[in-house]
């Protein structure tokens, strides 16, 4: 059949042509419609998910930066901020309650002398028939101290309480970026307030701390919960504590010394002196052995 001879379409036909065109065309814009109101819905959520993470990251630099720059020490905390745990238990550290102020830093960061590594001070090697020191810089809010307490606390109790070494807990609280409520400095405050008033109490606490560990990201534990904690393993009534943030600034200026000496991980650990390195050497009970072997 030539072009000329092609049968037109009907009216009928033109028509039900038409109509089926235009409907493919609703049924597009119906799509690009619907696809459009998923956009706007998912941009909502996201900007409401955005403007909470934001809020949350302002108040929680509007508590840190509530806290003061000057306060007391705990009792049973040396001056650097640590608890020192000996036999069975018992806390070492004797030291009476005092006042710390950021101006007590040095005003620059230190720099190491010559070819020796940069350490904070009073990790230095132990004399005589001292015991070995260990030093530990912890945050209760890292999962990394958690599974180090869980891997060698059981070894490093038995040292303990055999009388060959001491371990001195630094708690300091560089991870309140990871939770919604400081959970690190509040939960380092705990801490300092079981030491002030429970010392005896102190090591079971930390190991409870631990058992209980909240996961990154959320509020952490309550400070009543905290508070229960405390009672839980014997101590004192911590909530007067609690709530004055008593120790917050000594936390806070700890954690900034820390810094300054180069801790900017936990857990960081020192045996006599000398830091540890997890990667070089993952198995921390043979360099706590070795430094054992020089006695």
């Amino acid at each position: 059949m030539t072009p000329q001879n092609k049968r037109k379409p009907t009216r009928a036909e033109r028509t039900a042509e038409a109509r089926e065109k235009a409907r493919r065309i609703r049924e597009e814009q119906q799509k690009r419609e619907k696809r459009n109101r998923l956009l706007v819905r998912w941009g909502v959520v996201v900007a409401a998910v955005a403007i909470v993470a934001v809020i949350a990251l302002i108040v929680a630099q509007n508590i840190r930066g509530q806290i003061p720059d000057e306060g007391p020490t705990a009792a049973n905390t040396n001056e650097y901020g640590g608890v020192v745990v000996g036999k069975n238990g018992k806390v070492l550290t004797n030291d009476q309650p005092g006042q710390i102020a950021m101006s007590d830093l040095p005003d620059e960061t230190p720099k190491p002398e010559g070819d020796q590594p940069l350490v904070p001070p009073g990790v230095e090697e132990s004399q005589g028939d001292e015991p070995v020191r260990v030093v530990l810089y912890e945050d209760f809010q890292c999962p990394v101290c958690k599974q180090f307490e869980e891997t060698f606390g059981p070894q490093l109790e038995k040292l303990r309480n055999s009388g060959e070494i001491t371990v001195e807990y630094r708690t300091i609280s560089i991870l309140d970026r990871a939770s919604t409520s400081n959970y690190s400095s509040r939960s380092a405050n705990a801490a300092m307030c079981v030491a002030d008033e429970s010392p005896g109490s102190y090591a079971e606490y930390v190991d409870k701390l631990y058992a209980e560990q909240p996961p990154e990201g959320g509020d952490g534990l309550s400070d009543d919960r905290l508070a229960e904690l405390a009672s839980e393993v014997g101590a004192a009534d911590i909530s007067q504590c609690m709530d004055e943030n008593t120790f917050r600034p000594a936390v806070k200026i700890k954690t900034e010394r820390a810094s300054m000496y180069g801790v900017g991980a936990t857990p960081t650990a020192f045996v006599d002196g000398k830091k540890w390195n997890g990667q070089q050497n993952p198995q921390f009970m043979e360099f706590v052995q070795k430094q054992l072997d020089k006695k």
